[in-house]
């Protein structure tokens, strides 16, 4: 009953994720009215293109909102979902991240964190920087020496989204976020963007592993994450 119930949940609000981008494109030129044009939508004269622009913004949030929702729903699983915390903390003890249940509380809730934050698109290249810890702590704990394919518990996937993060980092929320309302959005990208990007999520990571990673003697590869 509980995970049917937490079913219906996540449904809801995946539908009201996806009608909210869909008025966003529909209202765009209200939404981003004084926005700060980027470079890359300019035409030739120097004016700019409301079709590039458009598009650039929509793109924007199509990959925010994707990485946000994905995020979102692993910690989503996590609290509400199949084992919930005590199953997902087991796992992450089994994996060396200990105590096991606090780590898989912590995860839980930062994930669903840094979903709201970049479907949002407020302090993206800060909520950018935290799932590059994410996958970083992810690929060390679960995935490091299991080749590429992820149908083999791989690394593809992690590095995929650690990837997909940074670029978000990089190009910016786009007009269609928080940021842009209040004018912050042109501060966090670009060089700024990738650096907070790889430095804070890149140190992150490494010193949550330093902190807590106690691997275990032997690491059964049947192993699944629970989120």
């Amino acid at each position: 009953m509980q995970d049917r119930t937490a079913n219906i949940v996540l449904r809801v609000l995946t539908v009201v994720t996806l009608v909210a981008m869909a008025l966003a494109v529909l209202l765009h030129e209200r939404l981003v009215f004084g926005y700060e044009v980027p470079v890359a939508v300019l035409t030739l004269d120097g004016q700019p293109s409301p079709t590039s622009i458009r598009i650039l913004d929509t793109a924007l949030l199509m990959l925010r909102a994707s990485l946000g929702m994905m995020i979102f729903v692993h910690g989503y699983n996590k609290i509400f979902r199949g084992g919930r915390i005590a199953g997902t903390g087991k796992w992450f003890h089994a994996i060396g991240m200990r105590p096991g249940e606090l780590h898989a509380a912590i995860a839980a809730i930062t994930e669903m964190a840094l979903g709201v934050l970049l479907v949002l698109g407020f302090l993206t290249s800060i909520a950018a920087a935290g799932l590059i810890a994410v996958m970083l702590v992810a690929y060390w704990t679960a995935h490091r020496g299991k080749g590429f394919m992820i149908t083999g518990e791989g690394w593809e996937y992690v590095a995929l989204i650690a990837v997909m993060s940074l670029v978000c980092a990089m190009l910016g929320p786009g007009g269609l976020s928080l940021d842009a309302e209040f004018d912050i959005a042109q501060r966090l990208d670009g060089g700024t963007g990738l650096g907070v990007a790889l430095l804070l999520g890149l140190g992150a990571g490494a010193a949550q592993l330093l902190l807590f990673y106690r691997p275990p003697a032997n690491t059964s590869s049947s192993d699944t994450d629970n989120g």
